[in-house]
């Protein structure tokens, strides 16, 4: 029997990775397939708030165990930006007035580094895993994953694949952006994939 834990999301792009990461031996459940339309917040300065207060929103609401993740671009010539504000980062800038807006973030970090001769970026994810324990003294029990794949900023888009950043995002020791390598490789070297697998690991006991 498959175990079921919620992933605090509704987007299909990260549903479909950390699905086919997890394998057969997990049902990941969306956000939509628990009934919780509404829009949690991530008012957090960090990613791992973010990740937390996800994860508990759903945990403590709907007492399943669940997992969420946030995801930051950090790029060295901006100081670290867009980091935490990486899926709002071109309305943040007034770059955009429409939220989470994939090619408008992506326009954005390009302007913003056009005269920038250093492109190096790295991409981070935080997992917060929420479960009942095993022992029952304890109301929760909370743990942490990351995951880091560093690369750089391509000049222009490359490739149809994948979502958000990927295509201007080559990670380090290949020549191909995230979005030309395609999902079976992105899936064995992202961020996301070295967080999940860290996360499976967890969950597999």
């Amino acid at each position: 029997m498959k175990k079921r834990i919620v992933f605090a999301t509704n987007n299909e792009h990260k549903l479909s990775e950390v699905r086919q990461i997890l394998g057969d031996e997990f049902e990941v459940l969306s956000l939509a397939d628990i009934g919780c339309h509404e829009d949690i917040p991530e008012t957090g300065q960090t990613l791992k708030d973010n990740a937390l207060q996800k994860a508990e929103y759903v945990f403590n609401k709907y007492g399943m165990d669940c997992f969420a993740d946030d995801t930051g671009l950090e790029v060295e010539a901006l100081d670290g930006a867009p980091g935490v504000h990486t899926a709002r980062y071109a309305a943040e800038c007034g770059f955009t007035d429409k939220d989470h807006d994939s090619t408008a973030n992506v326009d954005c970090l390009l302007h913003n580094l056009k005269d920038k001769e250093n492109r190096h970026a790295h991409f981070c994810t935080i997992i917060a895993l929420m479960r009942h324990p095993e022992d029952r003294l304890c109301m929760t029990d909370v743990t942490f994953y990351s995951g880091i794949v560093e690369g750089i900023i391509t000049p222009e888009r490359r490739g149809e694949q994948g979502f958000g950043y990927d295509p201007i995002f080559q990670p380090d020791g290949y020549d191909k952006t995230f979005a030309e390598l395609g999902v079976d490789v992105k899936n064995q070297i992202s961020h996301r994939a070295r967080a999940v697998a860290k996360l499976a690991y967890a969950l597999k006991g």
